[in-house]
């Protein structure tokens, strides 16, 4: 097992992995986004390796505002992690998220964050045995305002 912060040379990588985590998404437009992500000073995106098989990656971010269940500022926020369906209950996910930890705390963070849908009950799980505790729930509403 390796996990390392990925650099720009890791374009590839940064473009096929999150595909299998968001599909909604092409490889070039998550590129695009995780190369501006690894260029942030504010962000750091982490790779795990199964010798040279790139199988999962955890990003973090610093949130500024408020975040559930938080009282300081800034916060370390789990924004994405995944792993390849047959890597997982490997300790990859673990791992990966003890480096994004990590990177937040050299950032200054005492508090360390994340989320997930109402009904993603496998994420819940693997946040709670990864030693999140769970803040609040919520429903988000939009409605659109004005000349439509």
């Amino acid at each position: 097992m390796n996990i390392r912060q990925a650099t720009q040379n890791d374009a590839r990588v940064t473009g096929e992995l999150p595909l299998l985590f968001w599909p909604d998404h092409t490889a070039e437009e998550l590129e695009g986004e995780f190369s501006a992500l690894i260029g942030d000073p504010e962000a750091a995106v982490f790779l795990a390796f199964d010798e040279e098989e790139p199988v999962g990656f955890s990003q973090v971010q610093l949130r500024h505002d408020y975040v559930e269940g938080t009282s300081t500022s800034p916060i370390g926020y789990l924004e994405g992690l995944f792993v390849k369906e047959a890597y997982r209950q490997e300790g990859f996910a673990r791992e990966l998220v003890v480096r994004a930890e990590r990177w937040a705390q050299d950032q200054g963070c005492s508090e360390f964050a994340s989320d997930c849908e109402l009904d993603n009950e496998i994420s819940l799980q693997v946040h709670l045995a990864l030693g999140f505790t769970e803040a609040n729930r919520i429903i988000c509403f939009t409605k659109p305002i004005g000349e439509a």
